[in-house]
């Protein structure tokens, strides 16, 4: 079984020393010295990504609080404006600070990381003028807001609301992972960013009061930060972060508030922020699926499941997280439309929690059956064959699951229909 740690956590300093569970150092004087700095490298990381997502997650907030930035989040361009080049439109831009935020903090700390570090956007823009920006956070907020003025055409309300949101140091995320130590440091690990999952839901904004143990195909919630690391080697990811910046409102002062769920696994060391779902009253199958997946593959499904457990979310990332917290037992995706930046974080969440994704299409030509380390995706190796963004494509597309019996019975269902 997993090693599953409480929501409430709190990382070890380096005043409390602890070595990898069950690992037993002859090594010299050096060689663990070197060893307990290498394990607090990871335990850094961890707190600094949960704290970077909250304030991805502070800025995704802000940009629908504050009537000026939401104005240009919502806004459509018509006639000569449609076509006038002003940084493609501002959502662009929300997600682009975003990633850049992340990356500037995670730079500042691990600067070994500096060249591992990807992203959705592409952090260059042009504005009215035809002039070229690079986007990026700045020392001071000043600064970053006269930049940030520069791509919205002198908006500087705009850019000075959005420089405050970028430079607000978020609140503490307590976080007690007491006994997990992962014997990696920060120069064998990359790190992808999406900035805001699901952003067509993120701009529609329609509110759901969530219930405990239900699945809400569509709204806010379904927006996420995903931040996911993989190991530079062999691509494998060993550590996610995920912020669902609109989890529920604050009954006292009606802003929202957002909630944060974390896994790494490596090794022998499996650690979740959620514990691992019972099985369900009555059983079977449930899967989660895109309301545009091929027919063939409801068809499929229909018959494995049953109509009532065939579910339709948005979302890969909220999709793929409805694993993770048991509303649906598996998520299946016929098409290559997703991307690395959408999948890292949240696999590394299942397999700490015994699951994992796979790649569609490897499983089903794979001899092996379902299960083997062959089929998992992982995130070091672009796809030479594509270009742009589809060379980071999941291109043959992918199964999400928590119980490898379930993933056998999904591709037993599929295999010799696609």
């Amino acid at each position: 079984m997993p090693l599953v740690f409480t929501e409430t956590l709190r990382l070890f300093t380096p005043s409390q020393p602890r070595l990898v569970t069950g690992r037993e150092h002859s090594d010299g004087p050096e060689e663990k010295q070197q060893f307990v700095h290498r394990v607090f490298g990871m335990a850094d990381l961890l707190r600094l990504l949960l704290r970077v997502a909250e304030k991805a997650a502070n800025v995704a907030r802000v940009c629908r609080q504050e009537a000026p930035l939401f104005q240009l989040l919502v806004q459509e361009k018509t006639g000569d404006d449609k076509n006038k080049k002003f940084v493609q439109d501002f959502k662009t831009l929300a997600d682009v600070v975003i990633q850049e935020m992340i990356r500037h903090d995670v730079r500042a700390q691990f600067p070994e990381m500096a060249g591992f570090i990807h992203g959705e956007e592409s952090n260059k823009f042009e504005n009215g003028l035809g002039e070229s920006v690079t986007v990026t956070v700045c020392g001071t907020q000043e600064e970053t807001a006269k930049l940030l003025a520069s791509v919205l055409d002198g908006d500087n309300t705009a850019a000075s609301l959005l420089a405050r949101a970028i430079h607000q140091d978020p609140v503490t995320i307590e976080a007690n992972t007491d006994g997990l130590t992962v014997p990696l440091s920060p120069s064998e690990l990359g790190i992808w960013i999406d900035p805001i999952d699901a952003t067509s839901q993120y701009i529609e904004g329609r509110e759901e009061v969530l219930e405990e143990g239900h699945l809400f195909p569509s709204g806010l919630h379904c927006a996420l930060v995903l931040i996911g690391v993989y190991l530079r080697s062999t691509g494998e990811p060993v550590m996610g972060v995920i912020n669902q910046p609109f989890n529920y409102k604050d009954p006292a002062g009606g802003g929202w508030k957002g909630k944060h769920f974390w896994g790494v696994s490596f090794g022998g060391v499996n650690a979740c922020s959620e514990s691992r779902p019972k099985d369900g009253p009555g059983g079977g199958l449930s899967a989660v699926l895109s309301s545009s997946e091929k027919p063939v593959v409801k068809e499929a499904l229909t018959s494995l499941c049953g109509p009532d457990k065939l579910i339709y979310a948005s979302g890969a990332g909220y999709k793929i997280l409805c694993v993770i917290q048991g509303l649906a037992d598996v998520y299946i995706l016929s098409e290559g439309s997703t991307f690395k930046w959408d999948s890292c974080a949240p696999h590394a969440l299942l397999r700490a929690l015994g699951g994992g994704v796979v790649d569609l299409a490897k499983c089903l030509q794979s001899n092996s059956g379902a299960q083997g380390h062959q089929t998992e995706l992982t995130y070091h190796q672009p796809n030479t064959e594509c270009k742009g963004a589809d060379r980071w494509a999941n291109n043959g597309g992918l199964v999400a699951y928590r119980d490898c019996s379930q993933l056998c019975s999904v591709m037993g269902a599929l295999r010799g229909k696609l």
